[in-house]
């Protein structure tokens, strides 16, 4: 009844169309709008009737409680803190622990083709981790309720995913692509089989002055290097900060 109260005052007001008879049924607000209605008129019609129908048997739809922050299920929790903790150690592992056991064991080729191998599966499996961790952050966070603290926790999210792309979809195969152009120079001057990084380091100075090929292989692959590195540490920060607040955030251990 409320529905054709409003639609009757629109047509009082002419704000849809003529006005209406007072006791006027439906059916006669149906013929007015057919028969004294342009085309556009009778789609406001129709549509305002659509909407103030389906707002009152929603009320929820225009109620202040619209957005709410739910409660995560236990298993949510595990879920979250066990990806965020993979990421953090895989992170740690392959960064910091990994890379420099194996350059002091193998010769320099072998590392970088251990490293072609390793990184690729790395960099997805952290671009995975990142999302499902921003995705799980996001649903129970709801933007029009973030504080300041929610709000650098999703920025801190969203940039680590982002790292962790670019280095899977650009740097990482990038840096990879040059790095066996520079093997294959190496090998044309003996190089590349020698363990550690201390090793002929004048045999590797003096290729890189005298073959002009090399030295831009190696300015190439510096430059993708760094900026893998780059993107790694930021996202190592960003994962580290998140894994932080997550803990001061815990009501006991």
């Amino acid at each position: 009844m409320h529905t054709l109260n409003i639609i009757r005052y629109s047509f009082s007001k002419n704000i849809i169309g003529p006005p209406v008879p007072q006791g006027a049924g439906l059916v006669e607000i149906e013929e007015v709008a057919q028969l004294n209605l342009g085309s556009h008129q009778r789609y406001s019609f129709v549509f305002l009737a659509l909407l103030i129908t389906h707002r009152e048997r929603n009320p929820s739809l225009h109620s202040d409680t619209m957005a709410t922050e739910g409660e995560p299920t236990d298993l949510i929790k595990v879920l979250h803190l066990l990806v965020l903790s993979f990421s953090w150690g895989m992170q740690v592992w392959v960064s910091f622990i990994a890379g420099f056991a194996l350059v002091w064991q193998v010769t320099l080729h072998t590392f970088g083709l251990v490293q072609s191998k390793l990184f690729p599966v790395y960099f997805y499996c952290l671009l995975g981790s990142n999302f499902v961790s921003l995705a799980v952050y996001a649903v129970y966070h709801p933007r029009e309720l973030l504080d300041w603290h929610e709000s650098v926790q999703m920025v801190l999210y969203f940039v680590a995913l982002i790292m962790a792309g670019l280095n899977a979809q650009w740097f990482g195969p990038a840096a990879t692509e040059v790095m066996f152009e520079m093997r294959e120079v190496e090998k044309e001057h003996g190089l590349g089989n020698q363990i550690g990084l201390g090793s002929q380091k004048e045999a590797y100075a003096k290729l890189k002055e005298q073959d002009p090929k090399y030295r831009a292989y190696k300015r190439t692959f510096g430059r993708y290097h760094g900026l893998s590195n780059l993107c790694n540490l930021i996202g190592f920060i960003c994962t580290t900060v998140n894994l932080i607040y997550t803990a001061l955030n815990l009501s006991t251990i």
